[in-house]
């Protein structure tokens, strides 16, 4: 018996053998390795390919690595939102780095000399797998890593004198870890190339994505993410000369590397940055020809949006470049171009990796001096700019506006507040809540970039969204200033302080907090789950305090020192609004000098909100996760997320509120339908936003009609066109993300904390509501001239405008919220998120039938 088993394991053995490539297949014969520094499977157990590389395992043979060479440093940068270590490597030769704090200063220091010593190495960033599930990037890194470490000889030498290298090797470790589970699990010792094979199909959500289901190739302007900070600091500290961006596409596809379609580039990027990439591509295709391998350039993608891995260097004087492989998305996959095999995937990340060196080398003068040229540039165009930067208004909300300002300083973006109120267009800019974002500073053209309002293009077709402007994201008023008379600024920019611990007096007859911060919902959220009893004010008031009077905006929230009986309240109270520096004020009396009283009907007792957030297969994992993370984050409260095809076995009395984000709910049975109808009848509040606002409607839950994409599409005219003019055509009739402008009624208490009647709202979709002919609920419906920022076919903008972008109704003893748009776009989306937490705290504070 045991003479069977060990013929079993060893043939097994020898079958895995058969598949794994020793390292000789993946470099050149003429590279030469020192042996006394460690190969991959000498740590591993494994050759690299035989098995997806854990996080875990990369980590361990980079931190042998670095203990074996001088040439590697390694540092951690940050963690992961599972507490992933976030690494980073610097190479270089053994002597820089005995200097590399000094050549890293000076490389940096350089940018702000008029004339610069631009002699020095060029400076070339490694960044792989950003979507974890694009694993042939990390595993690659291993052995660029293992090159980098032991290759000797000329060649070598001459790139470690030349260069200092930054090797990234994971962008996002939680999907890298979740993708290398689901391929190693499933793969048998005999590889299964089969497409329809579980290994080659993930379940929802894909490790694309971050924890929180994030695509973290969206996220470098955003800076939402841990992963993201931690990268786009050490970016700022090095400013590397090149940034590579390895990535996996398709698996019936082969390789791409920039540059991309020329029509598609940001006009902000200097056109000498797309030579420079046309000069690194000959690198990239003369090591691809020597292998045989097919490739492709300039037919897809795009460098427009600067909040991609490959573009967000354009417009920081650096070179961003990203390749796409071919995907086994497993160990072997059948192809229309035959049997892939992941280390095939491998070695094309790795010969394109060797490729980008000896391009930096060449090209290390050419780099160096873009580089200083683009930064000296843009004072220059500062200078002779109409405008001399812009004002943004802060003074509705500190938690939100210095979210904001917080985002700029990473960007290395300079904000100062004012010291004057001032005036521009009607606008009333107050002091030291308002601040003055000026052009004159190295990072104008990402300011003009951040603040962009562009709506007309030289190319219509975007692989990503097409306008994102921040302060319109973060619903700040801002204008652009054409002259300093009457500007007044402090010296010092802006920077995050420490708040000062919140001290209330006790033995009052109330407390009360605004509900216009952004950290609103979180401080409520926490003191409902302390037991501590609260009241939302459905009117204003003006209350009396120690010191006088103060008015109170419908929404705030009143704590009665009467009605608490939960242990230490008081102390939970102070201490939690010191946390989130939220002024909280004593209020003396209940009777006020102006509006309601403190025992009046118009201040409703709230619950603590249970939340149960639909997700699975069918719904889209990005929308779902960024109701997640903003629930989680910024509101303090844990959904229940279930599956799609689960929600049948769920016991929805259980829960106050359901959300549907987008997605296609056509696979909700009718049984699990009624179920959903009966709940919300006896008072659940249910919201969906686009596809599943879409379905609200359809099942007559939502009493408002919709215009379908298909319906938007029809308004398209192909009369005359050719099969050349597909792409322009789905180009023209797609919104591929544009930002409009709405109305909306801030007498309702789901805008409750917007000061504005206007709220810009992302769209990334032609879905669209129809207003109801019902007074009291079409909450907010696009202006008559929408279009805020990016592209939309004028066909399409006459279509949305005065169209209904949120609604909001009674069914039975419920309440049924719909809205056409995401909320909570990216994460980033501060503005209208508030109308989400608006319908979890204030769902039944209104009352509106829908005939």
């Amino acid at each position: 018996m045991r003479l069977f088993q060990f013929i079993i394991i060893t043939i097994a053995s020898l079958v895995n053998c058969l598949h794994a490539k020793p390292i000789d297949y993946y470099f050149p014969a003429d590279v030469e390795f020192n042996p006394a520094i460690p190969t991959p499977d000498k740590v591993l157990g494994y050759e690299v390919g035989q098995w997806h590389v854990r996080h875990d395992q990369l980590v361990q043979y980079l931190h042998v690595l670095a203990k074996a060479s001088d040439r590697i440093n390694i540092q951690t940068i940050g963690y992961s939102h599972e507490q992933r270590p976030l690494l980073l490597l610097t190479v270089s030769s053994e002597n820089k780095m005995a200097n590399i704090e000094q050549i890293q200063s000076a490389h940096v220091n350089r940018l702000n000399m008029k004339n610069p010593d631009n002699s020095g190495p060029a400076v070339v960033w490694m960044g792989y797998s950003v979507h974890g599930n694009e694993s042939s990037g990390s595993n690659a890194a291993l052995l660029v890593a293992y090159y980098l470490a032991a290759a000797t000889g000329p060649k070598i030498e001459q790139l470690l004198d030349n260069t200092v290298i930054l090797l990234d090797p994971s962008l996002n470790p939680d999907g890298l870890a979740r993708f290398a589970q689901w391929a190693n699990m499933h793969k048998g010792s005999a590889l299964n190339p089969d497409p329809n094979h579980k290994e080659h199909n993930e379940a929802w959500p894909s490790a694309r994505t971050n924890h929180y289901w994030f695509d973290l190739n969206r996220d470098w302007l955003l800076l939402q993410h841990p992963e993201s900070k931690a990268r786009i600091a050490q970016f700022h500290q090095w400013k590397p000369n090149i940034l590579t961006d390895f990535h996996e596409m398709g698996p019936h596809s082969t390789f791409f590397f920039q540059p991309g379609i020329p029509s598609r580039k940001h006009p902000l990027t200097p056109v000498e940055n797309v030579t420079l990439t046309e000069n690194i591509a000959q690198f990239h295709a003369k090591a691809l020809d020597e292998q045989k391998s097919l490739y492709f350039t300039q037919e897809s993608f795009d460098d427009f949006y600067y909040g991609k891995g490959s573009t967000y260097p354009d417009i920081n004087g650096s070179v961003g470049i990203l390749f796409e492989q071919a995907s086994s998305r497993g160990h072997q996959q059948d192809t229309i171009n035959g049997l892939l095999t992941f280390p095939q995937t491998i070695k094309n990340q790795l010969v394109t990796s060797l490729s980008t060196f000896d391009a930096a080398i060449v090209n290390k003068t050419s780099l160096l001096n873009y580089q200083t040229s683009f930064y000296a540039s843009a004072l220059i165009e500062a200078d002779n700019d109409s405008f001399n930067g812009y004002v943004v208004d802060g003074s509705e909300d500190r938690s939100r506006t210095h979210a904001f300002l917080s985002i700029l300083k990473q960007h290395q973006i300079n904000a100062y507040p004012l010291t004057k109120e001032l005036k521009v267009d009607g606008q009333v800019y107050q002091a030291y809540t308002s601040y003055y974002v000026p052009f004159e500073q190295s990072q104008y053209r990402l300011i003009k970039a951040i603040f962009s309002e562009q709506k007309t293009f030289e190319d219509n077709t975007f692989y990503d969204v097409s306008g994102w402007t921040l302060a319109h994201a973060f619903n700040l008023p801002f204008s652009a200033i054409d002259t300093k008379r009457g500007l007044k600024t402090a010296e010092a920019a802006w920077y995050l302080k420490s708040s000062a611990p919140i001290e209330l007096l006790p033995n009052k007859y109330a407390y009360a907090f605004e509900w216009n911060d952004f950290l609103a919902p979180k401080l409520l959220n926490a003191l409902l789950a302390k037991d501590i009893k609260v009241r939302a004010a459905l009117k204003p008031m003006i209350a009396k305090i120690s010191t006088g009077n103060k008015q109170l905006n419908a929404g705030a929230i009143v704590i009665p020192a009467g009605l608490q009986t939960a242990k230490n309240w008081f102390e939970d109270l102070q201490r939690l609004a010191s946390e989130l520096a939220i002024p909280v004020i004593g209020i003396e009396s209940g009777l006020t000098s102006s509006g309601i009283d403190l025992g009046s009907r118009q201040l409703v007792p709230i619950q603590k909100p249970k939340v149960l957030l639909i997700g699975g297969k069918g719904t889209s994992q990005y929308e779902v996760g960024e109701v997640w993370y903003y629930l989680d984050k910024h509101v303090g409260l844990a959904p229940t997320i279930v599956d799609l095809n689960d929600l049948g076995r769920i016991d929805l009395s259980d829960y106050s509120h359901v959300i549907l984000a987008d997605g296609r709910y056509t696979g909700v049975t009718e049984p699990v339908k009624n179920t959903i109808r009966q709940w919300v009848k006896q008072g659940g509040v249910i919201w969906g936003h686009k596809g599943g606002a879409k379905y609200l409607a359809q099942n007559k839950l939502l009493q408002a009609s919709y215009i379908s994409s298909k319906d938007m599409a029809d308004n398209f005219s192909h009369e005359g066109l050719t099969y050349g003019d597909k792409d322009s055509l789905a180009g023209q009739q797609r919104i591929a993300g544009a930002i409009f402008n709405t109305h909306i009624d801030l007498s309702h208490p789901l805008s409750f904390s917007l000061q504005r009647d206007t709220l810009p709202m992302f769209k990334n979709s032609t879905f669209l509501l129809e207003p109801m002919d019902v007074p009291f609920v079409n909450i907010a419906t696009y202006q008559s001239a929408p279009l805020l920022a990016g592209f939309a076919d004028d066909r399409n903008v006459t279509k949305i405008a005065g169209g209904l972008a949120v609604v909001a109704h009674n069914y039975g003893q419920g309440r049924v919220i719909a809205m056409t748009d995401n909320p909570v776009f990216r994460g980033y989306w501060y503005g209208t998120s508030r109308l989400l937490s608006n319908a979890l705290f204030f769902g039944h504070a209104f009352s509106a039938k829908p005939e």
